[in-house]
């Protein structure tokens, strides 16, 4: 391993010096960008940098959506443990999700998007959506906005909602306290859901994106689009407001470093620092297998797809070979892990390219470092 000393600190294998060339060349190039990269090979360490100057190699943010990478990795060690069937119904294990036409929707639906139950009826509120039972309990008394099964779109924040209860009434326990317990602490992962009070000071706020003067698109959302964000009440930025990230929504405001989600994916797909993963291949041959692709109905998107919570690669969103998963967060960051390759990637970012989305260097970088070190 290099140590790196300049723009770019941090730590890189001496087979990625043009990587480090290319991550030197981005911070030359705006003084204002600040990121962190880490990545791991087959459990080792290969790369863990930094850069800007809103952060250091230990502060922590809050990736927004690349959080869900904590849900699809928790209900992948209950499927390893036999605790939950893809393809048993819902309502086995949660009976009052049963109504309004609801009890036959499986397992397998409900975490891959195609339940149409990206909001309630009616819509819920940031208070609902940030409680360990509430929303649940509205969503299991809501009818669906398609019919299950027959499309997917993106339900942004009520998967967490939707799993955290699954997971509770599986277990007994919260997703928060499940994935504490069972993964956070035993692995050592520097990722949170409900930061520690000791833990603050490392906290540094997301910056708003700015649209380039040039960029004249208009964005016009889909009327599912408009419902699924339909938040009534005071308005609650995931990323930043404190009631937020010290709850720690499994769908988007847990809280940690590049490093601590690279090891985390890590951990479980390739094991890590010569411990074993805590997924057997079998468990994420099926994490990783496709369950849609194709038109996202609340995001209007044409070419978006996903396995069992986590995103899968596509030709516009290409992070990886065809069993690469993981997710991206609305501000740029992205978390992914392809067992192809052994590489487990992670890319965290202050201020997010326009207009959101995985960072497109996040994945270049992430295909590239596959080939970069196949040898």
């Amino acid at each position: 391993m290099n140590t790196l000393a300049g723009a770019l600190e941090g730590y890189a294998d001496d087979r990625l010096g043009e990587v480090v060339e290319r991550l030197s060349a981005y911070l030359a190039a705006d003084p204002d960008l600040s990121f962190q990269a880490a990545a791991f090979h087959s459990g080792e360490r290969v790369l863990d940098v930094w850069g800007g100057p809103h952060l250091s190699g230990d502060s922590i943010t809050v990736p927004y959506s690349v959080t869900k990478n904590t849900i699809g990795l928790s209900i992948g060690l209950l499927l390893e443990r036999g605790d939950i069937e893809l393809d048993e119904y819902v309502s086995t294990y949660w009976p009052e999700f049963a109504a309004k036409g609801k009890a036959r929707i499986t397992v397998r639906q409900l975490l891959s998007h195609q339940a149409g139950l990206p909001q309630a009826t009616p819509s819920l509120t940031w208070a609902e959506l940030l409680d360990d039972h509430a929303a649940a309990t509205r969503l299991a008394d809501s009818r669906p906005l398609w019919h299950p099964g027959s499309a997917f779109g993106y339900h942004a924040v009520t998967i967490g909602n939707l799993a955290a209860e699954l997971v509770f009434r599986v277990t007994g326990r919260t997703l928060r306290d499940f994935y504490e317990q069972d993964i956070r602490a035993p692995y050592d992962v520097d990722f949170y859901l409900g930061l520690p009070p000791e833990h603050y000071a490392r906290r540094v706020p997301l910056l708003p994106m700015i649209r380039p003067v040039s960029d004249a698109s208009v964005s016009t959302p889909t009327q599912l689009g408009l419902l699924a964000w339909s938040t009534p009440g005071s308005a609650v930025d995931l990323g930043n407001d404190e009631v937020s990230w010290r709850f720690g929504h499994p769908a988007g405001s847990g809280t940690g470093t590049a490093r601590g989600l690279a090891g985390l994916l890590a951990s479980a797909v390739t094991g890590r620092d010569g411990t074993a993963p805590f997924l057997s291949a079998d468990t994420v041959s099926v994490l990783s297998q496709q369950q849609v692709h194709g038109t996202d109905e609340v995001l209007g998107l044409t070419d978006r797809a996903h396995s069992i919570v986590f995103q899968k690669p596509t030709a516009v969103h290409n992070f990886g070979g065809p069993r690469a998963f993981g997710h991206d967060g609305a501000m740029g960051a992205l978390a992914c892990v392809d067992p192809d390759t052994g590489i487990a990637f992670a890319w965290t970012i202050v201020r997010g390219a326009w207009p959101g989305g995985a960072d497109p260097r996040a994945l270049a970088l992430a295909r590239d470092l596959g080939t970069l070190l196949a040898h």
